[in-house]
């Protein structure tokens, strides 16, 4: 059974509140619901319209949106409904009953080059997974069944999937030109089918931001100051960069003695010819800017 955690994130609209989860919850579209009875097919948002203040129902992906009449503010009753919720995905009710499963999804893919050479970006044009996950070989893999689908081609070296897209990495044995169109067509056909992306034991890579309040009952990793004023700069401006280019980077620690931060690469970033200089001229020179002399160095512990 998937072990569900949600992470409660605000949205431009003071009265709509996201919970987003580490899984999937529904593949063939987004769905809204203004009130009980358009909820036929929603057995969570059946029971979510029994909390008074609850006016509008959206799920899409891997997140859950609320939208709260002005009775009360969110503050008052966002930690409980976050209970609720992870208590209800946890025990394995259903979210929407979707229709139509026996059809194929609509989905597009499309390949995108990286500043990695032998990394390539298949981005789809829909949520495939609910966090990142990294498989450096076909053992990595097992719980991944798309992975091991691409770990198939010999020249496929290693797979890195976050929300929408799939970062592919090769050997030099093959060229992009070769086998692009092979691998989009296998990705498409596997989001197209309704495959499971990644099986319910599969372990994501260690999120950054460990730190923040999450709902699924475990304590949160404590940070100094410090080390939370980084992970904010890395989440705010460094990773929406590094996503786009297929990739992803993660805070590892931060050594007070040396004013050393260390941080790890992955998919396209990782092993990068540009990635010494993404972090001397990039990463290093932003917190130097911004944090001033607490700062001396940035390292990748593993390219």
């Amino acid at each position: 059974m998937k072990e569900y955690s949600l992470t409660v994130k605000e949205t431009n609209n003071p009265r709509i509140l996201k919970f987003e989860t580490n899984h999937i919850l529904v593949h063939r579209k987004n769905y809204e619901y203004k009130n009980i009875d358009e909820a036929q097919n929603s057995p969570l948002a059946q029971q979510l319209f029994h909390l008074p203040f609850i006016k509008t129902v959206y799920v899409s992906g891997n997140f859950i949106g609320l939208e709260r009449y002005d009775i009360l503010e969110w503050s008052d009753v966002k930690d409980e409904v976050a209970q609720q919720l992870v208590e209800y995905l946890n025990a394995g009710e259903p979210v929407v009953l979707e229709e139509d499963t026996d059809k194929k999804i609509p989905v597009t893919v499309y390949a995108e080059v990286t500043p990695n050479p032998a990394t390539m970006k298949f981005v789809a044009s829909k949520k495939i997974v609910g966090a990142a996950y990294e498989f450096k070989n076909i053992d990595e893999a097992r719980q991944a069944p798309l992975a091991m689908a691409l770990f198939q081609f010999p020249f496929v070296k290693e797979v890195f999937l976050d929300e929408n897209y799939v970062s592919v990495s090769k050997y030099e044995v093959a060229e992009w030109d070769d086998i692009t169109l092979e691998l989009r067509e296998l990705i498409r056909n596997f989001i197209a089918e309704g495959k499971d992306i990644v099986a319910d034991s599969a372990k994501p890579v260690n999120a950054s931001d460990e730190n923040e309040p999450s709902a699924n009952g475990s304590a949160p990793k404590e940070y100094d100051d410090t080390s939370k004023e980084i992970i904010a700069i890395l989440e705010e401006y460094v990773k929406p960069a590094v996503a786009s280019d297929g990739g992803n980077i993660l805070f590892k620690s931060y050594e007070e003695d040396t004013k050393r931060v260390n941080v790890i690469l992955q998919g396209a970033c990782s092993g990068c010819p540009s990635s010494t200089f993404t972090l001397k001229n990039g990463i290093e020179t932003m917190l130097k800017n911004m944090m001033g002399d607490r700062i001396q160095e940035v390292v990748a512990l593993n390219g």
